[in-house]
């Protein structure tokens, strides 16, 4: 039987990075945040939503929606930002189960993995068979927000402690991975859980 499995972490955790070694050992991975993407292009009901809920201000000149504007409008303001995730997690939860059951039709003893920052807090968790959460100190965290986003160090650590606390999140785990070392050891931790759900999902 195939195994889903639900990827979480917090802003410069190595997330990303985790979901690019499971690829590449053979895992399908279904990215969060790219069917969101999809899902939001114009002239996509979710897009019209949006827009009707922020305002045309959110929109760059080709109509697209400006996802930085967005996400400084949505922080500064939890009421619009629960409206603007009503609005995208279902659909974002429907179109994986829509992919999930196309791997299936070919490979019945998959392993997939659902890239996604905010499994838990969408209620996604409880779809999956199993929750790796990747955990990493805080000041490192911050670290890697600031090289790779180019935020502010306060406007890091505002972002990231507006999210679920790594402690939360842990609650929902079945399995954590520590992130503060190098990339080696990241992908040896990984190769070595990546056989262990395989074992699980054949």
């Amino acid at each position: 039987m195939a195994l889903l499995v639900g990827l979480t972490g917090g802003m410069g955790s190595g997330k990303t990075t985790v979901s690019k070694i499971f690829r590449e050992l053979g895992a399908h991975v279904l990215d969060a945040d790219e069917i969101c993407r999809s899902l939001v292009k114009p002239g996509q009901p979710a897009w019209q939503e949006i827009v009707n809920l922020l305002g045309p201000g959110i929109l760059r000149e080709d109509q697209s929606l400006d996802r930085r504007k967005t996400a400084d409008l949505v922080f500064n303001d939890p009421e619009k930002k629960q409206d603007l995730e009503a609005i995208l997690h279902p659909r974002v939860m429907d179109e994986e189960r829509a992919l999930y059951n196309e791997i299936l039709k070919t490979e019945p003893n998959a392993l997939v993995i659902i890239d996604a920052a905010l499994l838990i807090e969408s209620g996604n968790y409880r779809k999956v068979d199993k929750v790796i959460v990747i955990a990493c100190d805080e000041e490192v965290q911050v670290q890697r927000v600031t090289a790779q986003r180019g935020f502010a160090r306060e406007d890091a650590l505002r972002r990231m402690r507006l999210q679920m606390t790594l402690a939360e999140k842990i609650k929902f785990a079945d399995f954590v991975i520590h992130n503060d070392a190098g990339l080696p050891e990241l992908r040896e931790k990984i190769e070595t859980l990546f056989h262990q759900l395989k074992s699980m999902a054949g």
